[in-house]
């Protein structure tokens, strides 16, 4: 399934800490850090969730 240039990361809560969510993405075609709004369950609402790398 994942070929080339897909590497597999997480989704780091910008307040809490917590590695709530992974995902893979393309490293060649998206080379920015990728930053979304996601639900913390820790801290029970919605923050901003940062890209980290993962270990394969």
């Amino acid at each position: 399934m994942a070929k080339g240039n897909v590497v597999k990361i997480g989704l780091k809560c910008s307040e809490c800490g917590d590695i709530n969510y992974s995902t893979t993405k393309n490293a060649k075609t998206h080379t920015e850090k990728l930053e979304l709004r996601k639900f913390s369950p820790r801290l029970n609402r919605h923050t901003i969730h940062k890209e980290v790398k993962l270990k394969s």
